[in-house]
């Protein structure tokens, strides 16, 4: 891998872990804003989905933050903003019962999520070592 790309990659993983962590956070501390959003077709309650979901944050973070393991955790955070996607969906209709800058945010993080997805798969491109 070139050092331009090895940079970049390494790059993508600090962001992600920064913003898997800060995400997790949120949902340890407000899970109460994610409980709504939650897919119905989950099993379960959505509390239990939103905290496991927080922690699963954490646990891709931690993946991301050594480059040992940043290929794999580039890996697993694509699989899960593809995975956690639904609930982006949801938050669209969930949003209408606040109102139009509710739903106009809502609808605008849903292309946020490409973005996403090619940052963790180019943390995946990392060497390893």
């Amino acid at each position: 891998m070139s050092t331009q790309r090895a940079h970049h990659s390494r790059r993508a993983a600090v962001s992600l872990a920064t913003l898997l962590t800060a995400s997790g956070l949120v949902h340890a501390v407000r899970p109460q804003t994610f409980d709504p959003v939650v897919p119905r077709s989950l099993p379960g309650s959505p509390r239990f989905w939103t905290i496991n979901s927080g922690l699963a944050e954490w646990g891709i973070a931690g993946l991301l933050a050594f480059r040992r393991t940043q290929s794999l955790g580039g890996l697993i955070a694509s699989a899960f903003f593809v995975a956690v996607f639904p609930a982006n969906v949801r938050t669209v209709r969930v949003a209408r019962r606040r109102g139009p800058v509710a739903i106009v945010i809502a609808v605008l993080r849903l292309p946020v999520q490409v973005p996403l997805v090619l940052m963790a798969l180019s943390a995946a491109r990392a060497t390893g070592r």
